[in-house]
């Protein structure tokens, strides 16, 4: 299985149409089930004095590690820059979920990252510094880290649909999600 993980948890936010884009071209070309996660769609609170308890953690979190991150082989994050990196609400996803199911979770499992960015650098160090979060917890990232950059200049201001020159980089790193 592979997920799809749109980064933000800002209602509206633009990163969203990145990854429904790439998730509904991937489902189309994947032989595997594809399972999307919008971080943005989340309800209830993640924090919480049990989260970083092994057993007892608050039902969001259980819920989104047995359903994405366990049976999944593959992840595909796309990361909006926020403040010089990627959003805290991803760090704190990965920190409350390496506490049950740690193994099962992340060992030995794969990942592309996308990196969304209003600037010119399509947030090449946010997409570094979750590459290292992955890795340490034992995920093996794709050394093709895609940054898109200028998002308002490749996004509809009409419908949000992703322009061409943003679609090509996308379905070429969806050939190398499924090949990886």
């Amino acid at each position: 299985m592979i997920t799809v993980i749109s980064g933000s948890n800002r209602k509206s936010n633009k990163t969203l149409h990145f990854a429904k884009y790439a998730f509904e071209k991937l489902q189309k070309e994947a032989q595997d089930e594809v399972k999307f996660l919008d971080l943005s769609a989340l309800e209830g609170n993640l924090i919480h004095e049990t989260m970083y308890k092994d057993s007892n953690q608050p039902k969001l979190i259980t819920e989104i590690q047995d359903t994405y991150f366990i049976p999944a082989t593959k992840f595909w994050f796309f990361v909006p820059e926020y403040n010089g990196s990627y959003p805290g609400i991803v760090k704190l996803l990965l920190d409350s979920m390496s506490v049950r199911e740690y193994q099962q979770s992340f060992a030995d499992k794969k990942a592309c990252i996308t990196g969304i960015a209003s600037g010119r650098a399509g947030n090449l160090r946010g997409m570094d510094h979750l590459a290292e979060v992955l890795n340490h917890l034992g995920i093996h990232v794709h050394p093709n880290k895609n940054p898109i950059s200028s998002i308002f200049k490749v996004l509809s201001t009409e419908d949000n649909s992703v322009a061409e020159d943003a679609a090509e980089t996308l379905h070429k790193q969806i050939a190398q999600l499924l090949a990886y």
